[in-house]
C-alpha cells in the first residue's frame, strides 16, 4: 500500500499568496465597465493567468523538471478535445512503468529458458562416444574437453537459477496487484476535487448571470426614473439597488468558494504528483539495481566458464606427438627384427 508521505508547505511554496490571503475585492455591484481588464483566463473549470499579464510565475522547483510544475493543463487529443486531465498523464506513465517492468521480467524468462536449454545440449554432448577412442596425451586432452562441457552446462544452469531468483522474480513481483489500486486512490480523489471544482465555477458563472440580469434592471429602473419621477419608481430603483448589491455579494461569496476549491485541488496535485515522481525515481532504481545484477551473474558465467578450459587448456599444452607414438607402438607393435638380405 502507498503512503503519501510528500508534504507540501503551502505558506512558502505557492507562488500566488493570494490563493491563501486573499484581498478583499471590490463588489462587482459597484464596478463599472471600464474598470474591468482581463487577467485570466478559465479553462475546464481551472483558472490560469493569460500571457504577459500579471507578474511572471516561478517553478515550484525550478532546475528540477518535477512532476509539480508541468501538468497543471489539459492534455489534448489531434482534434483538439480534451483527452486526459494533467495528473491522469502521470498516472500513465506509471501504469506505462508497470508494463515496462512486466515486460522486462518476460525477457529476462526468454534468457533463463535458452541458458536452460544450452545447458542441456552441453550437457548432453559431453556424453558423446566421438573419438572416444584417441589414446595418448592427445586422448586425455579430449576426454578433458568433453568432461568440460558437463562442467560449463552445470555453469550454465546454476546461472539461469540465479537470474530466476535474483533478476526475474524480483522485476515481476515488485509492486504487486494492489499497486494499480493505489493509484486508482491518487485519481479518483483529484478527480473528485476536480469535479468539486468544476461545481463551484458553474455556481460562479450562475452568480454573474444573475448579477447582469440585476444590473440590467436596475440600468432599466434608472432609465425610467429620467423620463419620469414618481415615488413608486424610487421605491423600485432601491429595491432593484438592494437586489444589485446582494448579487454582487452572492457573487463574491461564489468566488470565495470557488478560489477555496482551487487552492485544495492544488494542494493535492502538488503532494500527488510529487508522490508519483517519488515512485517514479524508486522504480527506475529497483530495475537498475536488477538488471546491475544480471551482469554481475553474467560476469560470473564467464569467470566459471574460463575456469572449466584451464585444465583443456594445461593438457593441451602437455601433448607430446612422440610420447604418443612410444605409446602407441608399445601397446601395437608387431616386433623389432627388421628384414635383411637373402643369401645364396
Amino acid at each position: 500500500m502507498m503512503k503519501m508521505e510528500a508534504s507540501f508547505d503551502t505558506e512558502e511554496s505557492f507562488d500566488d499568496p493570494s490563493c491563501l490571503a486573499p484581498q478583499p475585492p471590490v463588489s462587482p455591484a459597484k464596478r463599472t465597465t471600464n474598470e474591468v481588464k482581463e487577467t485570466k483566463t478559465t479553462i475546464n473549470g481551472v483558472t490560469f493567468p493569460l500571457p504577459d499579464q500579471g507578474p511572471e510565475q516561478q517553478l515550484l522547483k525550478p532546475n528540477d523538471w518535477s512532476y509539480c510544475d508541468y501538468f497543471w493543463t489539459d492534455k489534448k487529443d489531434p482534434q483538439g478535445a480534451t483527452s486526459d486531465v494533467g495528473f491522469e498523464v502521470l498516472v500513465h506513465k506509471q501504469l506505462k512503468g508497470k508494463q515496462m517492468q512486466k515486460e522486462m521480467s518476460e525477457f529476462i524468462h526468454e534468457r533463463i529458458k535458452i541458458e536452460e536449454e544450452y545447458a542441456k545440449n552441453l550437457s548432453k554432448l559431453s556424453l558423446s562416444p566421438l573419438a572416444a577412442q584417441e589414446e595418448g596425451t592427445l586422448g586425455e586432452a579430449w576426454t578433458q574437453l568433453k568432461k568440460s562441457l558437463h562442467d560449463e552446462a552445470e555453469v550454465h544452469l546454476k546461472f539461469s537459477n540465479k537470474l530466476h531468483s535474483e533478476v526475474e522474480k524480483p522485476l515481476l513481483t515488485f509492486r504487486g496487484d494492489g499497486f494499480k489500486k493505489d493509484l486508482k486512490k491518487y485519481e479518483h480523489n483529484l478527480s473528485d476535487l476536480r469535479k468539486q471544482l468544476t461545481s463551484r465555477y458553474a455556481g460562479v458563472e450562475k452568480a454573474r448571470r444573475a448579477l447582469a440580469d440585476r444590473q440590467k434592471d436596475l440600468e432599466v429602473k434608472t432609465q425610467q426614473l429620467e423620463i419620469r419621477l414618481s415615488n413608486k419608481t424610487e421605491e423600485d430603483i432601491k429595491k432593484a439597488r438592494r437586489k444589485s448589491t446582494q448579487a454582487g455579494d452572492d457573487l463574491m461569496h461564489c468566488i470565495d468558494l470557488y478560489n477555496r476549491a482551487q487552492c485544495k485541488w492544488f494542494e493535492e496535485m502538488v503532494t500527488s504528483s510529487m508522490e508519483l515522481e517519488k515512485l517514479e525515481v524508486e522504480r527506475i532504481e529497483w530495475i537498475q539495481q536488477h538488471l546491475r545484477q544480471y551482469t554481475t551473474l553474467r560476469h560470473e558465467t564467464d569467470m566459471f566458464n574460463q575456469s572449466t578450459v584451464e585444465p583443456v587448456d594445461q593438457l593441451l599444452q602437455n601433448v607430446d606427438p612422440a610420447k604418443d607414438r612410444e605409446l602407441w607402438v608399445k601397446e601395437n607393435k608387431t616386433g623389432e627384427v627388421r628384414p635383411v638380405d637373402l643369401d645364396i
